[in-house]
């Protein structure tokens, strides 16, 4: 089926789709607005009278934002369309290959970075000593946003959704935008560090 025939299978004329849409992107905007604001002014450090607290409250403020993300995604799937070659054994093998891929890399991340390396902390100053290279950044750079993609794109398969799909991609692109500003925002701050320490 080409582009415009996949398109046809997406109603956009359910508010939940935007709705998803807007969630996908607000979400990165937050955590990098709120972060560089943090790194600039350490106004929620100063609140908090410490930039761990104030890294904490940040992480659970970006993570339930994230579980609001998800249920809207998954109510915004569930009121689309199905396509039936999604059902096929493959695809709903590919989906489960997905999911598992995905939170394993999720998973291994945040256990490895631990709360402040998964929620910008060192946009408030918790820099790690040393750059992670293990399992699985040894792998995929960057295995959170990564991990996250495959998990929207393994339910979308697995509901046989088009829409899911669509929205899948759009969390990737948004994800890739965000590290075009996040890498050498990060970079620098690092580079910071190094300049002051010699």
């Amino acid at each position: 089926m080409d582009p415009a025939g996949l398109l046809s299978l997406v109603d956009t004329s359910l508010p939940s789709f935007w709705l998803a849409v807007l969630c996908i992107t607000f979400n990165p905007l937050f955590w990098n607005c709120v972060g560089r604001f943090e790194h600039s002014s350490h106004a929620l450090s100063t609140l908090f009278k410490s930039k761990y607290t104030a890294c904490y409250v940040f992480a659970a403020v970006v993570f339930s934002l994230g579980l609001v993300r998800d249920a809207i995604f998954t109510q915004a799937v569930a009121a689309q369309p199905q396509w039936p070659p999604l059902a096929s054994p493959a695809v709903q093998l590919t989906a489960a290959a997905c999911m598992v891929l995905g939170a394993t890399w999720v998973a291994s991340s945040m256990l490895v970075l631990g709360i402040t390396g998964t929620y910008l902390g060192d946009y408030f100053g918790i820099l790690m000593s040393a750059r992670v290279t293990g399992f699985p950044f040894n792998m995929v750079a960057n295995p959170m946003y990564h991990g996250s993609t495959l998990l929207f794109l393994g339910y979308a398969l697995g509901q046989a959704s088009a829409a899911g799909v669509l929205l899948s991609a759009w969390v990737w692109f948004v994800y890739m935008v965000a590290l075009w500003f996040e890498e050498p925002f990060t970079a620098r701050i690092y580079r910071d560090r190094g300049s002051k320490a010699e």
